[in-house]
């Protein structure tokens, strides 16, 4: 696992997809955070970083499967797959290794936003007067929220031998159980049928996060649809090989 997890990583590293992904990470949330009007924090005179946590969600949500969309597609494509399989790695322990890699690229991306954090604490007024607990909840959910979309990019590039294919795959799929089950507590249901359509997304769950309020409800149900991603992938990769 840790030798495929090496191989994707220093592949990131040398053909500048981390570098990227971070600059690219990196100058949409700032142009969001210090430069439109609509949001900026020296605009709005608040001493928060909500809309880093509103923004780096879609940001994310393209981000992540356009890095995970070669995973196996393009091992497919190339005629690497069957040597890759042929290793003496598991198929359980090559997923996780590109997993793994996804997910440490989207940590790459998201800590040097913690910049923001610092040039926030010295412009409160008065000096560190911030909600941390709230901000550090919010970047844990920010990583989780890397972690289940690098999980639904792993899968989406398991079932297509088309690079392209996998990336729309990727973001429809992170774009409805982010935003999707929110949209559907507007149905005509009972209150109770709302809540639990509502939980099944990972927009609630990230919104609680945010509030500072790290639940093992939450932590669950992030680790579980990562893992259920993960199944998914090992599953079709066995059916094909």
């Amino acid at each position: 696992m840790w030798a495929i997890w090496r191989r994707e990583w220093n592949g990131f590293l040398n053909s500048l997809v981390a570098y990227i992904a971070m600059v690219v990470f990196l100058l949409i949330t700032g142009l969001f955070i210090w430069v439109f009007p609509d949001y900026s924090i020296l605009e709005f005179g608040y001493a928060q970083l909500d809309q880093l946590f509103v923004i780096g969600p879609w940001v994310l949500m393209f981000l992540v499967p356009a890095v995970t969309m070669r995973f196996f597609s393009e091992e497919k494509r190339s005629g690497t797959a069957e040597l890759l399989f042929t290793r003496p790695v598991s198929t359980t322990g090559v997923v996780l290794g590109k997993f793994l890699a996804g997910w440490a690229l989207v940590l790459f991306s998201v800590l040097p936003t913690l910049c923001y954090v610092a040039a926030l604490y010295y412009l409160a007024e008065p000096v560190g007067n911030l909600d941390l607990g709230g901000i550090a909840g919010s970047y844990l959910g920010l990583i989780l929220l890397g972690g289940v979309f690098a999980g639904i990019g792993t899968w989406a590039s398991a079932v297509t031998e088309h690079p392209v294919v996998s990336f729309v795959l990727g973001v429809f799929l992170c774009f409805f159980m982010y935003a999707a089950f929110d949209s559907l507590r507007f149905l005509p249901l009972p209150n109770t049928a709302l809540l639990v359509i509502e939980q099944l997304g990972i927009g609630a769950h990230f919104e609680s996060m945010s509030k500072g309020v790290v639940d093992l409800r939450d932590l669950v149900y992030f680790a579980s649809v990562a893992m259920f991603f993960l199944f998914w992938t090992r599953t079709v990769l066995d059916q094909r090989t």
